[in-house]
């Protein structure tokens, strides 16, 4: 058995029989001790993610939402719910959309904990995540050291790789034989210096290329999912009866389950959206806001432009056009472009080439900011943030003209280590979080502004909040 196969065997019990047990439970539980936050107080939501800035340091919500947006929203979204529709059928799309209502729970709480914990670096910005709360509040810096590692080795390097891989791997369409070419090298030398510009630029420079890319590219896939809905209205309820009754069919569920819908779309729901694995929450803690539940609400937004927007505009893209009936070799961005063709021609397959370039890069930029605030947890040394930075690069470079397996493998793993640390860590820590969630909605119900302090709630452990 080889290397790959051994990791890819730890990686499907790893993901299969333990991560999506424990991401669905802590989301349930979650739902249920917040009272359904990410439903109740949703209007709330909207007016967070659109909040000022409370200071001129840092960075806007809406800025640290896009920036998670942007690591959420990658290729997965298209090239992943595409293989499984194919690969667990329409009813995938049910148990994905469930996930994402679930996981909007554990957003709430992973992205309210970073803010409360978040620390303010020396030129002002400000950096936190699961590593500064597991430190702070369970005074296990260890732990945290574990998971900033294992953040790292995941985002900087297995996944940057993997996106930079996917855009070349777009202009296969266009260019035969393309892996035996220069192309690859000459599209890698140019996103290593545009990633070099950004990583260097810092968290403004992230913050600001996000809100505005993200928005942009977004749209413009939704808008095409939308247009094929409206071209396809008669055939709306059929697909929605296969989805939910592929959804519910528990013979065919249970007769394989490591291959069934529901895997497949817990899957994809849970690991698109990243809701209680520990990321988003880096750039949640970036946020310059009055009150950590408001940070926590607005990253509930994130999660549904994820999932119930764009991983949807994906569902009903492939659905629609039934090309993945009439070819059933097709999958991942393959069919996708396939699918958009069948309805507007040709050319559509350029809209799909460039919307998967803007969310690869966008998800590198994403991936590389959360990367950074945990290289900044081990260590401040601007030496090893330089070095850090050029080798984030270099990895881009180095994913245009490799399919790196194993590094991607292993990748899912560290992914996998990262979720479990903390998961294990907000659910000691729910308690704190609700606290805050009910502070937040106390001062609302005097018809305050919520403005908080440690004090509030009981601790005196912060670095921001005093």
């Amino acid at each position: 058995m080889s290397l790959t196969d051994i990791l890819t065997k730890f990686d499907d019990v790893l993901y299969t029989w333990c991560l999506i047990y424990m991401l669905a439970g802590a989301g349930i539980y979650f739902t249920i001790r917040t009272r359904f936050v990410q439903l109740r107080l949703l209007g709330d939501c909207f007016r967070c993610m659109f909040e000022k800035k409370s200071s001129d340091k840092g960075i806007s919500s809406f800025q640290a939402l896009m920036i998670a947006t942007a690591s959420r929203v990658g290729t997965g979204n298209m090239a992943g719910v595409a293989t499984a529709i194919v690969m667990g059928g329409p009813g995938a799309a049910f148990w994905m959309w469930l996930m994402a209502l679930l996981g909007a729970a554990s957003a709430f709480i992973e992205s309210t904990l970073a803010q409360i914990y978040k620390v303010r670096e020396e030129d002002g910005s400000l950096k936190g995540g699961p590593a500064y709360y597991i430190e702070r509040a369970l005074h296990a810096r260890w732990l945290g050291v574990i998971f900033a590692v294992s953040l790292i080795a995941t985002f900087a390097f297995g996944f940057n790789g993997l996106q930079a891989f996917n855009i070349v791997s777009t202009l296969e369409y266009y260019v035969p034989d393309l892996h035996h070419t220069m192309v690859p090298l000459i599209v890698g030398v140019v996103l290593f210096i545009a990633a070099l510009v950004i990583f260097f630029g810092g968290s403004n420079e992230i913050g600001w290329v996000s809100s505005v890319l993200v928005p942009v590219m977004s749209v413009m896939y939704i808008v095409m999912g939308l247009l094929i809905i409206l071209f396809n209205l008669a055939e709306i309820p059929a697909v929605l009866a296969s989805i939910f009754r592929s959804a519910f069919d528990f013979k065919a569920i249970f007769g394989g389950f490591t291959g069934s819908c529901m895997v497949y779309g817990i899957k994809r729901g849970l690991f698109s959206n990243e809701a209680g694995m520990g990321s988003a929450p880096n750039a949640s803690a970036s946020a310059e806001v009055s009150h950590p539940a408001k940070q926590g609400l607005a990253q509930i937004i994130s999660v549904y432009i994820d999932t119930l927007m764009i991983c949807s505009a994906t569902v009903f893209i492939i659905l629609l056009t039934g090309v993945h009936k009439a070819d059933p070799g097709l999958n991942g961005i393959p069919l996708l472009q396939q699918s958009v063709a069948a309805q507007f021609g040709p050319w559509a397959i350029h809209i799909i080439t460039a919307a998967v370039c803007m969310f690869a890069f966008t998800s590198i930029i994403g991936n590389y900011f959360y990367a950074e605030a945990n290289i900044l947890f081990i260590t401040q040394s601007k030496k090893v943030m330089t070095v850090f930075r050029i080798a984030a690069a270099a990895m881009v470079l180095a994913g245009t003209m490799a399919n790196m397996e194993i590094a991607w493998s292993l990748a899912d793993i560290t992914m996998g280590l990262e979720a479990v640390v903390n998961i294990i860590a907000i659910l000691l820590l729910s308690g704190i979080a609700l606290r805050t969630l009910k502070d937040y909605e106390d001062q609302k119900a005097r018809g305050l502004d919520p403005v908080f302090h440690e004090s509030n709630i009981g601790i005196d452990n912060t670095d921001v909040w005093k």
